[in-house]
């Protein structure tokens, strides 16, 4: 079962394992720095709470994200070490992590604020409407994820 992020003890866990992070925690898979998978973190809240930064997908490519990636993506299964990912969460250049840090922070601290109700059938840019367990199991799973790869 995945935690459920909207909680405020599991979305302090969530906060608490971040600060472990410093800017030389190095990963246990994958090609990305410490700051580039906060940037990359930082990808799906910019879809949700930044207007027009990441355009919906549209036609072919959107019917090919809601029946083919969404059960992957918003489903119990957690993802595996070196997994894709979509072009816009690729995060090759420099960042801040201090920068990136903090932003992902107060994201989580948004969304714990904006609480459950707020997500029930919200629609995600890349995969329409979503339940509430939807929204939790894609923020959770994405998170622990990643937080796992840098081993907090």
């Amino acid at each position: 079962m995945i935690k459920n992020i909207f909680e405020a003890d599991v979305n302090s866990e969530i906060i608490g394992r971040i600060n472990q992070l410093d800017s030389d925690t190095n990963q246990k898979w994958g090609k990305m720095n410490v700051g580039q998978m906060l940037a990359h973190l930082n990808v799906t809240y910019e879809m949700i709470y930044e207007e027009n930064k990441h355009p919906k997908s549209k036609g072919i490519k959107a019917w090919m994200l809601k029946k083919i990636i969404k059960p992957f993506v918003v489903g119990e299964k957690a993802y595996k070490p070196n997994s894709r990912t979509a072009p816009q969460f690729i995060k090759e250049d420099t960042h801040d992590f201090e920068q990136e840090k903090t932003r992902l922070i107060n994201y989580l601290k948004k969304t714990q604020a904006l609480g459950a109700d707020y997500f029930n059938e919200k629609e995600s840019n890349s995969f329409g409407k979503l339940t509430i367990q939807e929204w939790n199991n894609m923020f959770y799973k994405h998170l622990d994820h990643h937080l796992n790869q840098f081993d907090v």
